[in-house]
């Protein structure tokens, strides 16, 4: 988490129009002060209000959607990005006791606005650069695809765990982050990077997804599995 958040801030600064550390370290002292909020407000007020209306999914949803939209000024007030703000609204909700359940009420929302985002991205996308970066971004996949399984799975053997498991698990997390999208789009908008940069990392980041998943879907327990054996909830 705090790695993210300084690559966003160190992409801020330069969105501001200056790669100097002081301008990198003004938004960092706006930073301490939103996580702080965030914390005390979702402790204290936050989950009291959830808690106490629970049950009606509309409440809960309004709630949720408002706490997020409302940190995401909040840090342009700060001088930090909308993406910042979001980011650790998120993070405060998903480490609290009502996090669970606030992802499976809001579960059919979370998916809807996930289709939303990837569909947006794609209608962005400016086909004449992608064929250019597509070779690239297809090697650059495979090496990520053959790489981090077994990456994983050396770390977690490390760690004790079962090396069948640990392969299993090597290969649900075998793409690339999906938080990769988020750095090449904002990253872009800052004009930190080229389109060509950024498209290869948004279609480097897709072959692997689709990659990952139809082999996920063949070969491991998934609620979308094609054979009835391995489908599960």
């Amino acid at each position: 988490m705090v790695k993210r958040l300084v690559l966003l801030l160190v992409l801020q600064g330069w969105n501001n129009g200056s790669t100097s550390l002081v301008n990198v370290g003004v938004l960092i002292l706006g930073l301490p002060l939103l996580i702080g909020f965030a914390l005390l407000f979702e402790r204290f007020i936050l989950v009291k209000l959830i808690s106490r209306f629970d049950k009606i999914q509309e409440y809960i949803f309004l709630m949720t959607i408002g706490w997020c939209l409302g940190m995401a000024e909040l840090a342009t007030f700060l001088s930090l990005s909308h993406e910042i703000g979001a980011f650790i609204g998120g993070v405060v909700l998903a480490s609290s006791p009502i996090a669970r359940y606030i992802a499976e009420s809001l579960k059919p929302v979370r998916d809807f606005f996930l289709v939303i985002f990837f569909f947006a991205l794609g209608a962005s996308l400016e086909l004449g650069i992608l064929y250019t970066v597509l070779v690239p971004a297809l090697v650059l996949a495979g090496v990520m695809l053959l790489v981090k399984p077994f990456v994983f799975k050396y770390l977690m053997v490390k760690l004790r765990e079962q090396a069948n498991l640990s392969l299993e698990m090597g290969f649900r997390l075998g793409q690339i982050s999906e938080f990769s999208l988020l750095i090449a789009v904002v990253a872009l908008d800052t004009g930190v990077i080229s389109h060509k940069a950024s498209y290869l990392i948004q279609a480097a980041t897709i072959i692997t997804f689709i990659a990952s998943s139809y082999f996920i879907v063949l070969s491991y327990p998934t609620p979308i599995a094609v054979s009835d054996r391995l489908r599960r909830d």
